[in-house]
């Protein structure tokens, strides 16, 4: 309990230090057209300082679910380009999210079970029996918020392997629209510029397929149940 309160007391106090110096006005696409001079010169002044401290903030900006993760891809493009901008951001954000989903598993797993136990326990096996095509999909689908995602997902009982990579490989599309972006922000006046709705039905299409695996499975198990347990589970699900 006391490593607990510990974990909890240093996140509570930095994200409220982010909020009381705040940090946020400099996460915003008038700051970073306005600074982005500033940040090229400097980088290409000491490349590798930029690189590892922009994923240094990257990493803790996910790992605290504090606003900016958009803003910081789009710098991403700017300064690295669109393909080192990816990469880069992909590094920041996995290991971000990876955090999270840690502390929030260290934190609320066990309460959350003793809790609700019995009422989430089918989720919790469905979830952890399909986590690689669920986490792709709720992370190539632009619906639901990435921090909830880590949130909920250190809840359930999916292996940390499956969701370090299931996270990496479904960022990409997304991390890469916004660093080539970033890479031509001179174009950009508003984010709303970036996803269009072509671009947010593509991903909706992407996270589709990555459920076809695990809708396939389930069909094909109902269709070799015994009658009366189909129609068991049918009468379950309606």
């Amino acid at each position: 309990m006391k490593k607990k309160i510990t974990v909890l007391a240093v996140f509570v106090l930095a994200i409220a230090a982010f909020y009381y110096f705040d940090l946020g006005r400099y996460l915003s696409l008038e700051s970073l057209k306005t600074h982005r001079d500033q940040l090229d010169a400097f980088y290409k002044a000491n490349t590798w300082a930029m690189i590892l401290g922009f994923i240094a903030v990257y990493i803790v900006t996910v790992a605290l679910s504090l606003p900016g993760a958009t803003i910081l891809t789009l710098t991403a493009g700017a300064l690295f380009g669109a393909w080192t901008g990816t990469l880069i951001v992909n590094i920041g954000a996995t290991v971000g999210a990876t955090l999270a989903f840690l502390v929030a598993r260290f934190l609320l797993q066990d309460w959350v079970e003793k809790k609700f136990g019995d009422r989430i326990k089918p989720f919790n096996e469905g979830f952890s029996n399909n986590a690689l095509n669920y986490i792709l999909f709720l992370r190539l689908v632009p619906l639901f918020p990435f921090f909830l995602i880590n949130l909920v997902s250190g809840l359930t009982r999916v292996r940390l392997s499956t969701y370090f990579f299931g996270t990496m490989f479904g960022i990409m599309p997304g991390s890469f629209v916004y660093a080539n972006a970033g890479a031509n922000l001179a174009s950009i006046d508003k984010l709303s510029d970036i996803a269009s709705p072509g671009v947010l039905g593509s991903f909706a299409l992407l996270g589709l397929f990555a459920l076809i695996p695990t809708l396939y499975k389930r069909f094909q198990g109902k269709k070799n149940l015994p009658p009366e347990v189909a129609e068991a589970e049918a009468a379950n699900d309606s």
